[in-house]
This record gives structure tokens, sequence and C-alpha cells, in this order.
């Protein structure tokens, strides 16, 4: 491993094994203390500030270094509810989030199956959620929490996979079912799509602000298509293939700083692309170590240009650096905090902060970034 996260003094991270349990093992005493975490995580931690809190989680886990501290966790509807007004259900939630049951009506409208995600400017999240068949808006202003869920008038999303902004203040999102792109206005209100005819299985997408164009990964015919900003389709990234510039089932992406970072799923790996198409460097390969990469899904870019990873079928959130060397992996299967349940989404905002998709556990986890990165000699 070629860097750190910097602290002046830190002890360098190290590198474990993988935590090789299934996901079946969540057993009885996983429950017990699930319970006890997630009572305070749910009531007390869920913050729609996001500012965090004296005592919050941070890894790597004391006497190293903090470099990640848990910012807030974003469920629903009731993360709008006053604490003192939640009280006498908080144990019953929490025991419902813990093991998965529903007994009786739901309370507040929840997560069910988040999948990706933005940040607005003023703060407030959009959160695809495929379980609710649209995008779950935590209004940051407004204090609330709604679902958008309408592809076109009186026609509902099928498959929602992935959202941008459109940057005219609208939005964009795959739908990977509908096979095309739904556009939405700032109200989330239907404004036309494109890509009928022309995508097999949108999933990620994402845009280039300073040319307008829109990529999206075609999943199921393994490719990049890339559109103007009026949906005409202009270009054509990569093909199906193992070689460099290749792909296989990519999923989500992010663009950032002129490079297009593609999840290439089934490579196992993550490339990078220029807007010209011209593949500039990939990591990442398949194994049985903390870092490798057997579903990489998610992909963001944050501070000092380190590259996060969500790699599902292990359940980790993978943090690298810019050239793509890892630094700290975070996460293992399970329902505490920390911990991920086949995570699928990870995207960053302007105060460095992280947004984790855990989709089987039906939650965002955020997190904020503490350490400034260099290179270790």
């Amino acid at each position: 491993m070629g860097t750190h996260l910097a602290h002046r003094g830190a002890k360098p991270f190290r590198l474990g094994t993988r935590w090789a349990g299934g996901r079946a093992a969540l057993c009885a005493s996983l429950l017990l203390s699930g319970l006890l975490a997630g009572c305070a995580a749910r009531e007390g931690d869920v913050a729609p500030a996001l500012t965090g809190a004296p005592g919050a989680p941070v890894w790597p886990s004391p006497p190293d270094v903090a470099r990640y501290a848990l910012a807030g966790v974003l469920i629903g509807e009731q993360d709008f509810v006053a604490p003192e007004d939640r009280e006498s259900s908080g144990a019953r939630t929490a025991f419902e989030w813990i093991v998965g049951l529903v007994v009786g009506p739901r309370r507040y409208k929840e997560l069910r199956r988040p999948v990706a995600g933005l940040v607005r400017a003023d703060g407030s999240v959009l959160v695809v959620d495929a379980g609710h068949k649209g995008v779950a808006v935590f209004d940051m202003v407004a204090k609330r929490f709604e679902i958008w869920d309408e592809a076109a008038p009186g026609v509902g999303f099928v498959s929602p996979v992935a959202i941008a902004e459109d940057g005219s203040g609208g939005y964009l999102v795959t739908d990977a079912e509908l096979r095309r792109v739904i556009r939405l206005d700032a109200l989330g209100k239907p404004a036309g799509d494109f890509g009928g005819g022309i995508l097999t299985r949108p999933t990620g997408i994402a845009r280039d602000p300073l040319t307008g164009t829109i990529y999206v990964a075609d999943t199921g015919a393994h490719d990049i298509k890339a559109f103007d900003e009026s949906g005409l389709l202009i270009d054509t990234v990569a093909g199906p293939g193992r070689g460099v510039g290749r792909l296989n089932t990519p999923t989500h992406m992010v663009f950032h700083e002129g490079r297009l970072y593609v999840a290439d799923t089934l490579n196992f790996r993550v490339q990078a692309f220029n807007r010209d198409g011209t593949p500039v460097f990939d990591f990442g390969e398949i194994g049985l170590s903390v870092g490798n990469m057997s579903r990489p899904k998610g992909v963001a870019i944050g501070g000092e240009g380190r590259i996060y990873v969500v790699e599902s079928y292990y359940d980790y959130l993978l943090i690298f650096d810019s050239s793509g060397q890892l630094l700290l992996p975070i996460g293992g299967t399970g329902r505490e905090v920390g911990q991920f349940y086949l995570p699928a989404g990870v995207w960053t905002d302007n105060q460095h902060r992280v947004y984790v998709a855990d989709m089987f556990n039906g939650r965002i986890i955020v997190l904020t970034e503490l350490t400034e990165m260099e290179a270790r000699p």
C-alpha cells in the first residue's frame, strides 16, 4: 500500500483479511448488540443537518487516528420528527429495523432499497429507491420527506437506478426496465425522456458540466452511450471485452474534472476515461482480500481526488487515492452502523461528506472526511 491518509504522527493503516462470514451469520448476539446500537444510531444519531456529534463512531477505530466520522444516518420521514415525539416508539422501530420485521402499519415513510443519489446545492439529499420505484427526497429546507414516483404523467417508474442533475435545475433518472432516461423538473414532475430504442439496460448516469454531455452506462450492451443535452446519441464509449478500455457489465459512474469513472463491475475494476473516450487508467482485481473487487458498484470522488468504491459483494466501502492505491476499507456484513448489507451507490458533496446507499439495510450512511491525504515515502 503506497499511500495513507495524512495525520502528523499517525500510524500507517494495516490491511487485514476480509470478513468471510455469510449473511446468514446475523445471529442472536448481533440482534442484541445491534438493537442497542441501532436505537442510538436510528433515534439519536439521525441528523438531517448531518453535522455529526461528539462521540460519534470513527474509522479506523482507536488507537489509530480517526480518518472518517459518522455524520448521520438517513432513513426517512422520521428524520424530520423531533426526538421527543419518537421516544415512545423508538425501541419497537429499532427492533423492526434490526430483524427486518414490520408489525402493523409503518408509522413513517422510510427508505426501502436505496441504490444511488445526489446532494442539491441547498443540502437536500435525493435518493433513487428501487423499493419505492422512485426518487426519495430529504428536503432539508422544508424539513420533509417525499417520494417522486412518476416517470411520465400517470406512469410510474419500474426499475430506477441512478440520478444526475441536468444542468438546468432538473434531474435525469435511468430506468433499467423502461430502457430510457427520464427527465424530471425541479419539483420532480416528469418532463420527457430519451434513449428509448437505443438503450438496452441503462443503469449509471453522469453529466459533464462543461460540455453538457450525458453519459449512460448501458449494462446490457456493455458500453457507455453519450447523449447531447437534447437527448441525441452522439457517441458510444468502449464496448464488450476485458482488455483496457473495454467493459463487462458497467454500472455506476461519476464525472469529475474531465474524467469519467466507471464501475466496470464484471471486469472487477474501476476504469477512467477522458472526454473523448480514451481510457486513462484502471485499477482493481478480483480476489479474497479487502481492497479486491468482486462486485464494484458505486463510485465517487471525494476530497483531494480520493476515489470511493462500493464493493457490494463483501459489503465494503473501499477508499483509494487518486491513482487507485488502497487507503482504507470501511464496512463488512452487518446491520450496525459501520457495516453494510448489499450496499449499492456512493456519492459526495462539497462539505467533505460521503453518502453510502446501504441498500438492504434501507438507509443512507453519511461519513465526514476528517484528514487530508499525502503520499507515504
